[in-house]
């Protein structure tokens, strides 16, 4: 059975700013999800509350602020953002670990909040992943 160019994913492609190709495809688990009526959740936004869980699980063993960004897939301002709320309610610490390297740990209070946030996904989470 041959592919039709319907059934191929659609990309778009751009040049950025600078002059680099920055493409995009939708793929072809959005094609299929299209085809048989199923939205896939990777076409939301993350809430907050699934950012901090994200932030804390790459923290757990420590982690600088590169690794966090990229581990979590959030931008600099972003990280930035929730370090400061983290930080400033005691579920991650700051720890020294070179001049001047910076990890960041998971605190015990963050642990906790870390275990509760797993509960509330697990909860929240749909049998057949579409809501229904």
């Amino acid at each position: 059975m041959a592919i039709r160019d319907s059934d191929r994913p659609k990309v778009d492609s751009y040049k950025s700013s600078r002059g680099v190709d920055r493409s995009r495809g939708t793929g072809s688990i959005m094609v299929l999800a299209r085809k048989y009526g199923e939205i896939p959740l990777m076409n939301r936004r993350r809430s907050n509350i699934e950012i901090i869980g994200e932030m804390l699980r790459v923290g757990e063993n420590g982690a600088g602020k590169t690794e966090i960004m990229y581990s979590a897939n959030m931008s600099y301002v972003q990280l930035q953002k929730y370090l400061g709320f983290l930080l400033s309610h005691g579920f991650i610490s700051k720890v020294h670990v070179g001049n001047p390297a910076v990890s960041y740990r998971v605190t015990d209070k963050g642990r906790e909040l870390l275990k509760n946030i797993e509960g509330i996904m697990e909860v929240l989470e749909f049998p057949n992943g579409n809501g229904t």
